[in-house]
């Protein structure tokens, strides 16, 4: 890559083997700006990386890349923003529910002053269709009441597909070691250091191949934690970091 990236495009993957192909095809053609797109996976023989690979051989804006921070897509998304070359990054699935048309804009926000911005399925214009119905409504009680009650400034502090200030990232840390819980845990972080979130709507679409990876039982207590953390008056980085080191025994 001759020039530094606007984006660096994070795209956790796990055994998606060739079905990542046309999500990649996808994300390329929609995306005008100039990209690096990282695919992190768990371990080398995962059967995405060869076909990751193969496409690297006429898209040199495209890395595959084995995180060496334990498996799970929270340590995958560590490992992508640990790499990113670019001062914004945005998060997205590679199951292609995500719509890329989108990363534009998102990053687009992003580079004019937010630290995350959102693609909300719960505001006008936005939409959720297909999914498990229990966990699309917490996902829409918990956005909605975290808007109305905490002010984070989305609808849609669950959605995993959001762009960050690469920075603000490093700065604030990320703490999630879990599962996709990192998306609410940034939102709360730039909530509770006073820094902007901003959303556009999103038209989120059901995964039409394969099996989804989401752990609903396992994870949600992991997001009840950076739900609990939204309520609060502001506090600096530091303090904010010095208030999480000191509950992390505790949770």
């Amino acid at each position: 890559m001759n020039a530094e990236p606007r984006v660096s495009v994070i795209i956790p993957a796990y055994q998606e083997g060739e079905a990542i192909i046309r999500v990649l095809d996808r994300l390329f053609e929609a995306v005008t700006i100039s990209c690096e797109v990282l695919v992190v996976v768990d371990f080398p023989d995962d059967p995405t990386v060869a076909f990751v690979d193969k496409h690297t051989e006429t898209e040199p804006r495209l890395q595959a890349l084995v995180s060496t921070y334990g498996r799970g897509p929270a340590n995958a998304i560590r490992f992508g923003f640990d790499h990113a070359h670019a001062p914004v990054a945005v998060v997205t699935m590679a199951d292609g529910c995500d719509d890329p048309r989108q990363i534009d804009d998102l990053t687009r926000l992003v580079e004019r002053g937010v630290v995350v911005a959102a693609a909300s399925r719960y505001m006008p214009g936005g939409q959720q269709v297909g999914g498990p119905l229990l966990k699309g409504s917490l996902s829409r009680v918990a956005g909605q009441s975290l808007r109305l009650l905490a002010r984070v400034g989305t609808r849609d502090a669950t959605n995993s597909f959001k762009a960050y200030a690469t920075d603000f990232v490093r700065r604030v840390g990320i703490d999630s070691r879990h599962g996709f819980e990192i998306g609410i845990e940034l939102t709360v972080k730039a909530k509770r250091v006073g820094l902007p979130v901003a959303e556009i709507p999103t038209i989120w679409l059901d995964r039409q191949a394969g099996m989804s990876h989401f752990k609903m039982a396992q994870w949600v207590p992991h997001y009840l934690r950076w739900y609990r953390l939204a309520y609060g008056p502001r506090l600096s980085e530091e303090h904010l970091r010095h208030r999480l080191q000191a509950n992390e025994g505790a949770l």
